[in-house]
């Protein structure tokens, strides 16, 4: 009997799990998305109502589990969104990079097509990753590159606290690049303020106002400057140019620790009210660190300062800008009649630099 009852539940199991397979293989296979059915979409409230690029956004309200796709109106820039985390009463996402700015909707449609419109604004503040110069006259052209600068509506040289707001033109513009001409301008130096449909930013990069700067040498020599270096004499090359046409060039022979010297035997007599050293260097074929000195400096002309290096990388236009007050530049009192650039070497092969916007700057 015991043998006779042990086949009965052996065979009744195997029926039981016979059934729950075959009831198994009939149940649908899902996504791990909730199982709503398309209902009627309807908004109650948008947390928040504004707000850039990478923000998570909840929305709430009823028939929002079968959400399936959300756009941004403007440009048709889809979101992307967890489906299975889509509850009939809420839904989370978050808004494009890439979203246009400005106010616009977000059409959210589900499985059966129906569309819920919620109105949003995007905030896309302009940003700046480069700028193609930094020194300027009026009619000057200047490349941004950046994003949210395709509904840039203005851009000004500015000085917030000088009160001062000079409308640059804008050339074209696109997502990413913003190109302008300069105006001419009162200002010594001022940063941009660019505006567009979201807001107003002002950029980091300061530019100078080359009319209104101490030329040394800006494609040609300033006046009463000329060429005092030592070893091979510098020369005014229109091979190379950052601004203009022409350049000053200097070719530093191996191992003879030349320096590139700007002279103006009147002198410059001192002007605290300069501000900053300012211009442009092409490197050689290796980095190289080159250094600034005056016959108005603590330590005399010639020497090298560890507080007046400029590191200059090989190939490549190197933009300076220095504080005069941290170097050893100007001592009170004293008048400048040379401003020069020294190496240390060049130990392996003869290496030519060119120099363009030489400034001093208030």
């Amino acid at each position: 009997m015991k043998f006779n009852t042990l086949y009965s539940v052996a065979g009744l199991s195997a029926l039981t799990l016979a059934a729950g397979l075959v009831i198994s293989s009939c149940q649908k296979d899902t996504d791990g998305r909730p199982q709503i059915g398309p209902g009627n979409p309807v908004a109650t409230k948008i947390m928040p109502d504004s707000a850039a690029g990478g923000t998570l956004v909840t929305l709430t309200g009823t028939g929002l589990g079968d959400i399936r796709t959300i756009m941004f109106e403007k440009q048709n820039v889809p979101a992307g969104f967890q489906t299975t985390l889509n509850t009939d009463g809420a839904i989370l996402f978050r808004v494009p990079t890439e979203a246009a700015g400005g106010k616009q909707n977000i059409m959210l449609t589900n499985s059966a097509g129906q569309t819920l419109t919620v109105p949003f604004k995007v905030l896309a503040f302009p940003t700046v990753t480069t700028i193609s110069m930094l020194d300027f006259t009026k009619g000057t052209k200047v490349t941004i590159t950046g994003n949210n600068l395709d509904d840039v509506t203005s851009v000004a040289v500015a000085d917030s606290l000088k009160g001062i707001s000079d409308a640059a033109t804008i050339v074209s513009k696109s997502k990413k690049e913003l190109v302008i001409t300069m105006p001419a301008s009162s200002l010594n130096r001022g940063t941009l303020a660019i505006t567009n449909s979201t807001g107003r930013i002002r950029t980091k990069q300061e530019f100078t106002n080359i009319d209104k700067a101490f030329p040394i040498f800006t494609d040609a020599y300033g006046a009463g400057y000329q060429d005092n270096s030592w070893g091979d004499a510098g020369a005014v090359s229109t091979k190379e140019a950052v601004f203009g046409t022409a350049s000053a060039s200097k070719n530093y022979q191996k191992g003879n620790w030349h320096l590139m010297a700007f002279a103006n035997w009147g002198g410059v007599k001192y002007d605290a009210s300069y501000t900053y050293l300012t211009g442009w260097i092409k490197g050689g074929s290796v980095d190289y660190p080159l250094f600034v000195t005056t016959d108005a400096s603590k330590a005399g002309f010639g020497n090298f300062v560890d507080a007046n290096q400029i590191n200059v990388k090989a190939g490549v236009w190197n933009y300076f800008k220095i504080k005069i007050a941290d170097m050893d530049f100007w001592a009170p009192g004293k008048t400048m009649q040379q401003l020069g650039f020294r190496i240390k070497g060049p130990d392996k092969q003869d290496e030519v630099f060119y120099f363009d916007n030489i400034m001093l700057v208030k």
